[in-house]
């Protein structure tokens, strides 16, 4: 019987945490650039602002992330991402993030950063393009 921490269990785990991250992160994006879904804070945002090039990022590294497609140096960016983020749009509402807004900054960042260092997981294009399959 195969134990509940076995290496390919952890690897399948890994691989839908980072479908299911990319998923919801992406949201993020098409809300700011195409308004889907439709956050009311984000009417009228500009393309050329801080906030469309977060889109930007968010749409462009969420789709490489969804499909396990250089997943390694696109964490490292969207850890960037949510650095800025966090500094540029929460530090300043106050010093503990329950009380600046930045929970989901942070959560983001360190799962971001869990993919810089562990790659992947499994159902990802990477793994096809390492393994010559």
């Amino acid at each position: 019987m195969a134990s509940l921490a076995s290496p390919g269990r952890a690897q399948a785990l890994l691989g839908l945490l980072r479908i299911l991250t990319a998923a919801l992160f992406l949201q993020h994006g098409t809300a700011k650039l195409f308004g889907f879904p439709h956050v009311a804070m984000f009417d009228g945002l500009k393309l050329v602002s801080l906030l469309g090039l977060a889109g930007a990022i968010e749409i462009l590294g969420g789709l490489l992330l969804l499909l396990g497609l250089f997943t390694r140096p696109t964490a490292i960016v969207l850890v960037a991402e949510m650095v800025v983020a966090y500094v540029v749009g929460h530090a300043a509402r106050g010093a503990l993030p329950i009380h600046n807004g930045g929970e989901l900054a942070l959560v983001y960042g360190v799962v971001f950063a869990l993919f810089a260092l562990a790659g992947p997981g499994r159902f990802a294009l990477d793994r096809s393009v390492h393994e010559g399959t």
